[in-house]
């Protein structure tokens, strides 16, 4: 079973992507809308411009926001509102005729579009590196860009954060097996993101017991960890140390999402479509 599947995976990912191409002016509305962080952004540049907040001054506002957008583009996913309207509308039962668990499927179709939406932020990519280093290419936050072990730490923060978001729309996607409005618990969950993974605030401007409380839920591991990477705000032993949490939630989170989607398929039964 797990040897067919390795060997369908790369066949996936392939008809994914050649979605994504053929659904490109959806996906390039879709990266259009995603511009809240530049709203926060001005807002934040405005609120810094007699003098710094905390130890961000506009150019660290900048910086943040840039890699915000980035990050939030990059490692996105629209799993829940997917696996809800194939529950719903009874699609789900096709695709558990399918050898291929829907899972892997369903994965291998959201990691296919992460390629074409890298292509996509490349430029935000340079002008953020601008933006940081003042002059292209030298350094990030004072750490350097060639610097193997803050790549690789972020290279495996920015799978880790898809993979936290991806396993946590799974656990709430399927609870629409469950409950007739699984968005509902959809949308309190985003309103929580928002604030806590540092998507609207950076982190360190929250209150001390909310700083606390971020280190110890999954949102900020699912983007303002690997956005802090990427800009130097973490030392090395920071960030590996937050690395390890993450993918400790990985591992919870693909447990939590196996035995949901277990219990949601004895209950689930097709209708209407």
């Amino acid at each position: 079973m797990i040897r067919h599947a390795l060997r369908a995976y790369p066949a996936l990912l392939r008809i994914g992507f050649a979605e994504m191409v053929a659904y490109r002016a959806e996906f390039l509305v879709w990266i259009l809308t995603t511009n809240m962080p530049l709203v926060m952004m001005a807002l934040w540049n405005a609120v810094a411009a007699d003098g710094p907040v905390g130890r961000f001054g506009q150019k660290e506002l900048r910086t943040y926001f840039l890699a915000t957008l980035i990050v939030r583009i990059i490692t996105s996913s629209w799993m829940v509102w997917e696996l809800t309207m194939d529950i719903r509308q009874g699609r789900l039962a096709t695709k558990l005729l399918r050898p291929l668990h829907p899972l892997l499927a369903y994965s291998a179709q959201h990691l296919a579009a992460v390629p074409l939406r890298v292509l996509v932020v490349s430029p935000l990519i340079a002008v953020l590196v601008v933006v940081m280093s003042g002059e292209a290419g030298a350094s990030v936050a004072g750490v350097p860009l060639a610097d193997p072990v803050r790549l690789g730490i972020l290279v495996l923060a920015l799978a880790g954060a898809w993979l936290v978001l991806f396993l946590t729309m799974v656990i709430i996607g399927s609870l629409a097996m469950f409950v007739d409005s699984a968005l509902s618990v959809f949308e309190l969950w985003l309103g929580i993101h928002f604030i806590l993974s540092g998507y609207l605030v950076p982190i360190e401007l929250l209150p001390g017991w909310a700083r606390e409380l971020t280190h110890v839920l999954p949102f900020w591991y699912s983007l303002g960890f690997p956005v802090e990477t990427a800009i130097g705000l973490l030392d090395h032993a920071t960030a590996l140390r937050a690395l390890g949490v993450q993918w400790l939630y990985v591992a919870g989170l693909s447990i939590t999402a196996i035995a949901v989607w277990r219990a949601g398929m004895r209950r689930f039964v097709a209708f209407g479509g």
